[in-house]
């Protein structure tokens, strides 16, 4: 019997164009919901705010939001607002925000979620290039960016 996990919930914010949809990771207050509306902004579509599901499904990994938290996004000092939003979108990168970032980083990163490598990059999520960079990056993963 495989006993390897096929879904699990993760604290991160989840963002998305078309089907491609990026995780955004890190501690609570480090800006995962201030850059999900900054590359919503610039034509993302929110998944999921502060809870993403995550579901293994043949070769993929699938996205979306837990039922209470669908179309909602915090913004901070404002409060909890809606928002359109993806179903689902297929996990094509996960961006970790904090913690030290090498400037050049040498080898490509991955990060394992249900046992799927996942390529990872890690910024500063409040500089204002960060939106830019994770569209940069998703294109460099093979993803292209259109607008909704």
């Amino acid at each position: 019997m495989d006993t390897a996990r096929t879904k699990q919930t993760v604290y991160a914010t989840a963002i998305c164009w078309d089907d491609d949809a990026v995780l955004l990771m890190g501690e609570s207050n480090i800006g995962k919901s201030d850059l999900a509306l900054r590359l919503i902004d610039r034509g993302a579509m929110l998944v999921s705010d502060d809870q993403v599901t995550l579901e293994k499904k043949d070769d993929t990994i699938i996205v979306s939001a837990p039922e209470a938290l669908r179309g909602k996004l915090e913004l901070r000092y404002l409060g909890i607002y809606d928002f359109d939003f993806a179903e689902q979108a297929t996990l094509r990168m996960a961006v970790k925000l904090g913690g030290t970032i090498d400037r050049f980083p040498m080898d490509r990163q991955m990060e394992k979620f249900l046992g799927m490598p996942i390529p990872t990059i890690r910024l500063n999520g409040l500089e204002a290039s960060a939106p830019i960079k994770v569209e940069q990056a998703l294109q460099k993963v093979g993803r292209s960016i259109s607008s909704p």
